[in-house]
């Protein structure tokens, strides 16, 4: 099978929805697929290479950080993906690219699946000061998106939920997004993590909450520095920021304002083969986000052995689970008297370490990649189906 995914984003980026099409990728060329991918370049000129193809783009910074657009047409690379005849098109992103696979979909009449990565409710502050008005435009976008695919991958129950609620009615599949578990697995030596916890100048006795991910105002970190006052009057506990982003300088500020000092520590963007390395610095991983559709960065932590304390979301049922591998969390008190017990109690952590990987399990690539193979098999059938349905109405 040849398959075409396309993405706005892509590598050297990093972020959810690069992590699931590496892997895809990764997992289906394991399968004995031919997979090529179309993207946006990081400057105005196309270009193509090691089975890539960039399309020239501009910054789209004012719109949405990191966000670019596509500048070019770039008709002589989409002639030569037209040549190569891929039999599905997998779109990831809904804006530059998302109009590249609909015109070489529709060329090559083949089909068009669609992963919808992102709750962009959650990212109304972006475009729109007025919430109703940010929910209305997403609802109407959304379903645009849908009319021209021929079927959707949510990664959550909580999405297809939500894209139902727009009143979509095309065909939904819920496929977890997977991830390279054995990134993750890999022993990281004691050496490794007390000159890791030198540099970053996090004390030996300290508790250390983990949080990784981008640093974003819709994520909701502030949340987690107001715990860390709290919890810091009773315990020895550092916050560990794992990441950069557009909100680094303001949670910065924020800290400084709340007097947390040493208590919190931004690392800044880490090289991705180092990430699992800042995992296993942690003793409990720690989310106030609820604008996850799936939240990788949970999977990656469960990955490393490192039990999770999260506030409560309809994308971690059946992920974080209470006393087994961490706990959803709904208030602050109750995060509160979570780092506490778990503080108190180090003798408990080995069986949550256990529990978290043996949770990680369910979301490898390889079972992604088996379950998104499993919706391009159907969807080329249904054009099979239909064409000879077609040829049979024409000779009759």
């Amino acid at each position: 099978m040849k398959v075409l995914i396309t993405s706005d984003w892509y590598s050297p980026a990093v972020n959810g929805v690069v992590t699931s099409v590496l892997n895809l990728k990764r997992e289906l060329e394991a399968r004995g697929h031919e997979v090529r991918v179309l993207t946006l370049s990081q400057s105005p000129l196309s270009g193509c290479r090691e089975g890539v193809t960039y399309i020239g783009s501009l910054s789209a910074g004012l719109i949405y950080p990191g966000a670019r657009l596509r500048t070019a047409l770039g008709s002589r690379y989409v002639r030569n993906l037209l040549r190569w005849g891929p039999d599905v098109v997998h779109s990831q992103c809904e804006f530059s690219t998302f109009f590249l696979a609909r015109k070489i979909a529709e060329e090559l009449d083949i089909p068009l699946v669609h992963t919808y990565h992102t709750v962009y409710e959650d990212y109304t502050h972006y475009f729109s000061p007025i919430q109703k008005w940010g929910h209305q435009t997403v609802a109407l976008f959304s379903r645009w998106i849908a009319n021209r695919t021929d079927c959707m991958i949510a990664p959550t129950e909580k999405v297809r939920s939500l894209l139902l609620g727009y009143g979509i009615r095309s065909e939904v599949h819920v496929i977890p997004t997977g991830i390279d578990l054995r990134t993750f697995e890999k022993p990281v030596s004691p050496e490794r993590l007390t000159e890791l916890r030198k540099q970053l100048g996090i004390s030996a006795d300290h508790l250390v909450l983990a949080s990784v991910g981008r640093l974003a105002e819709e994520k909701n970190i502030e949340e987690l520095l107001r715990h860390t006052v709290t919890l810091r009057q009773t315990m020895p506990v550092t916050l560990l920021l794992v990441g950069d982003g557009p909100y680094r300088g303001e949670l910065q500020h924020q800290a400084s304002q709340l007097g947390l000092g040493d208590s919190v520590v931004v690392t800044g963007m880490v090289p991705r083969q180092q990430v699992a390395d800042y995992y296993r610095l942690g003793d409990l991983f720690v989310s106030a986000s609820t604008s996850e559709t799936q939240g990788l960065t949970y999977i990656e932590a469960l990955a490393s052995g490192l039990p999770a304390l999260c506030r409560a979301d309809p994308c971690l049922s059946g992920v974080i689970l209470d006393d087994q591998n961490g706990w959803q969390y709904h208030s602050q008190p109750e995060f509160l008297e979570r780092v506490s017990r778990f503080a108190a109690h180090p003798e408990q952590r080995q069986a949550l370490r256990i529990g978290a990987s043996e949770a990680a399990a369910r979301f490898s690539a390889e079972l992604f990649a088996q379950r998104v193979e499993r919706v391009y098999e159907q969807q080329i059938a249904n054009y099979a189906k239909r064409r000879a349905e077609s040829r049979q109405e024409v000779s009759a």
